[in-house]
This record gives C-alpha cells, sequence and structure tokens, in this order.
C-alpha cells in the first residue's frame, strides 16, 4: 500500500504542504461566506463563530490526513465527515426551505472554494507550478472530493473546468450580513483556551487575516468593502505574502507544531516513518520531499527534473495561478 494518500511527486503535496496554507485556509473561509447559502449552513449549524481556531485547526487536520495521511485514514476520516453532514440541516431564511449541510450542490462550492484558494495563494506566495501542475493539482483533489461525499466526475478536474464552474456559479454569489460578520471575525478572532500561552501573539493575526482578505479577488473585495483599497494593493499584497511565507518558513518547528492539534502532528510522524521506510529521505522533513533528490529512485540526482523545479528556489520568478 501507498505511503500517503498524495505522493511527494504529487502537485498536492507541493501545495498541501506549503506553509503559506495558512493564510489560504483563512482566504477559502472567506471566499465559502459569500455562497449566501452554504453561509447559512454555516451560520446556523456551525461553531464557527464560537471557536473559529478549532475549524481551522480541524481544516488543518483534514489537509494534513489528505495529503500526508494513510489510505486508511483518509477513508476513516471521510466516513466520519459524511456521517456528521448526515445530520446536519439548516432552513434558508430567504425561501423558509430546510436544507442538508451535505447537497451535492453546497460540498462542491465548498471543495472548489478551498482547492482553489489553496492553489492560488501558495502559488501567489513562491511556490513554482507549471500550467500542467496546475491541472495535475485539481485532478487529484477531485480524489480528495469524494471523502465528502461528491462524485469525483462532476468536480472541476483542471484549470479550464474550474474557471468554467466559477463563472457559473459567480451570480449567485455575493455578500450578505452574516457573510461580513463573518470576514470582520476572521480579522480579529478570539483566542480559544487551548492557545491562551500564545495570545500574546494575536496581534500578529491582523496581517494573516488582512493578507487573506486582500488575496480575494478583486470582485469579490468590493462586494464585501470591510478593508479600505488602497492603490497598488495587489502588488504590495503579493510582497507581504512571500514575506509571511518566508516568516512562516523560517518560524521554529516546535513553535510552529503548536498550531496544530496533537492528532495531526501524530499523524505527521506516523507519515515520516511510512515514507523512511519506503526509501525516501524524510531527514529534512516532509516539506523537503518536494526535492526530487529526496526520493527512492534518485531521480533529481540522476534523472530528469521536475518540469516547474523544486518549490523552494530555482531561477525565475514564481508564477501565480489565477482561477477566478
Amino acid at each position: 500500500m501507498q505511503p500517503t494518500v498524495a505522493s511527494p511527486r504529487s502537485a498536492t503535496w507541493r501545495v498541501q504542504i506549503d506553509r503559506a496554507m495558512w493564510v489560504a485556509g483563512v482566504r477559502a473561509l472567506m471566499l465559502q461566506a459569500l455562497h449566501p447559502l452554504a453561509m447559512q449552513g454555516v451560520w446556523q449549524r456551525s461553531d464557527f463563530m464560537d471557536d473559529p481556531t478549532g475549524r481551522l485547526t480541524r481544516t488543518a487536520d483534514f489537509v494534513a490526513t489528505t495529503t500526508y495521511g494513510s489510505p486508511g485514514e483518509a477513508a476513516e476520516l471521510g466516513r466520519r465527515v459524511r456521517a456528521v453532514h448526515a445530520r446536519l440541516t439548516f432552513t434558508d431564511p430567504a425561501t423558509g426551505r430546510a436544507h442538508r449541510v451535505d447537497e451535492p450542490e453546497l460540498l462542491l462550492w465548498v471543495h472548489c472554494a478551498e482547492v482553489v484558494s489553496y492553489l492560488e495563494v501558495v502559488t501567489r506566495a513562491g511556490v513554482r507550478l507549471s500550467a500542467r501542475e496546475a491541472d495535475s493539482y485539481f485532478a487529484e483533489q477531485t480524489r480528495t472530493a469524494a471523502l465528502v461525499g461528491l462524485a469525483p466526475a462532476e468536480v472541476p478536474g483542471s484549470v479550464a473546468q474550474m474557471r468554467a464552474y466559477l463563472a457559473r456559479t459567480r451570480p449567485l454569489l455575493r455578500a450578505t450580513p452574516e457573510a461580513a460578520a463573518a470576514v470582520r471575525f476572521l480579522l480579529w478572532p478570539t483566542v480559544p483556551e487551548r492557545l491562551r500561552g500564545l495570545a500574546w501573539l494575536k496581534p500578529l493575526w491582523l496581517p494573516v487575516g488582512a493578507l487573506s482578505y486582500y488575496t480575494l479577488p478583486d470582485w469579490a473585495r468590493r462586494a464585501y468593502r470591510v478593508l479600505p483599497e488602497p492603490p497598488g494593493i495587489g502588488a504590495a499584497t503579493t510582497a507581504a505574502l512571500r514575506a509571511a511565507r518566508a516568516g512562516l518558513d523560517h518560524t521554529p518547528t516546535p513553535l510552529y507544531l503548536r498550531l496544530f492539534d496533537r492528532a495531526t502532528v501524530e499523524r505527521a510522524v506516523r507519515a515520516r516513518e511510512r515514507l523512511a521506510a519506503a526509501g525516501y529521505d524524510v531527514r529534512g522533513g516532509l516539506a523537503a520531499l518536494t526535492d526530487p533528490a529526496t526520493w527512492p529512485d534518485g531521480e533529481g540526482a540522476h534523472g530528469r527534473a521536475p518540469e516547474a523545479g523544486p518549490a523552494e528556489g530555482g531561477a525565475g520568478p514564481a508564477r501565480p495561478v489565477s482561477t477566478l
């Protein structure tokens, strides 16, 4: 059996191991909130406003499990997620109609807003992916979508398909009062009890929240109008995002790991053990496995290098992938 759900050679690994995913995850929540019906499901049936970091760490664990978890761990997590969603209903205040949280239209929007945010933010932050690798990322993520109950064939599996889906969906999107309240909350959330020891770091969250907001597409920020739009904000956001990624990359690992639940950290330890047994050189950690020189067949040292180069360093500027 393969040691991890996503191979270290995959586009998924390149994107979802990167520490810029923290900004991408918050941006995904902001983008998801623009779907009025999906936002009502969160507003009525989620503990998001009471424990926003809990929502983020659960999302981080889902991403971790579907990246470096074992196939068995991912299948079990998928079963749990589907079971929880199957029990939850909410009411659309505009129509009075009851809805299930796991309606395919809603699941599809949540999935697409997530993976689009992951790809766009991480590549804008400096991870280089070719057009073919961007297509591969969306194709790989159709299998992740199946874990929450979607049919992979109905999920956009390329950049072109994702653009077409987003173009069809955009007329449905708007900033409801609940969505705007969620975004304001994400800019300055409460600190949960389990992170009280890091409460002194809370001022560092504001730039993360602001970066997440400013990486939204222009039309989404125009809908929200939560923060001002100074001249040159696009270039400034890109520069700040790359600086934030560099800062996260230089954060000592013991401190960085405190952002995750213990189960997520333990999952990473097990993944390293499985990958080492499969012949990968894990001495540099999971993020270093984007380098082909760490692969069992030594392709990076003796064979063809990856099309887009390693995730870190190398010649040429990073080229962000845009789908919105």
